[in-house]
């Protein structure tokens, strides 16, 4: 398997992978599923500032992950949000692990302390929406830190949202000014 930086031609791909998140779970809030061009607009727009890694297999791409801003005001800037989405039938194969952890090191070097997960989650599992995405990311090391009651509403009932997150490392004094993904790429 190779992680590397997602390249406008992986679109395509990426919506074909995100597809049946949106039309058949809850893990996605969104009701349409987005169509190449939009993911690649979305994608141009990540990478402006944050990594967005895509997993490839025998040069098939299996699983994508990015960062994006938390809550985006400056005082956030060392505080990201997490996204990750693997091939419906490639789930369960460590894929989700490789990308976090190459995510986490980028993430790092630009100077990120606090990474965050927002999260569907229900009380009791349906159809639509399990426990997995919760305990992959409490395996991984991050804490549940929120709870938003029936915030979303698909298929027909509430969803409720968690937070949770991960430090990276310590909390200085004066943080260093983060460095945007891009600049990292030149070093």
């Amino acid at each position: 398997m190779k992680i590397r930086t997602a390249r406008a031609a992986d679109a395509p791909r990426i919506a074909e992978i995100y597809r049946p998140y949106v039309e058949k779970t809850a893990i996605s809030f969104e009701y349409e599923a987005p169509d190449a061009d939009e993911m690649a607009r979305r994608m141009a727009a990540v990478l402006k500032k944050y990594p967005y890694l895509i997993a490839e297999k025998e040069g098939r791409v299996i699983g994508y992950a990015y960062a994006g801003p938390f809550v985006g005001r400056e005082a956030y800037d060392w505080s990201a949000e997490m996204s990750i989405y693997i091939d419906w039938n490639a789930r369960h194969g460590g894929i989700g692990k490789a990308l976090y952890n190459e995510m986490e090191s980028l993430l790092k070097k630009m100077g990120v302390i606090n990474i965050n997960a927002c999260i569907g989650y229900v009380e009791e599992e349906d159809e639509y929406l399990n426990h997995n995405s919760v305990d992959f990311h409490a395996h991984l090391g991050y804490q549940w830190v929120g709870l938003f009651h029936k915030c979303g509403y698909k298929f027909g009932r509430w969803y409720d949202m968690v937070w949770m997150e991960k430090m990276l490392g310590p909390h200085p004094d004066v943080p260093q000014k983060l460095i945007p993904y891009p600049d990292l790429e030149k070093d």
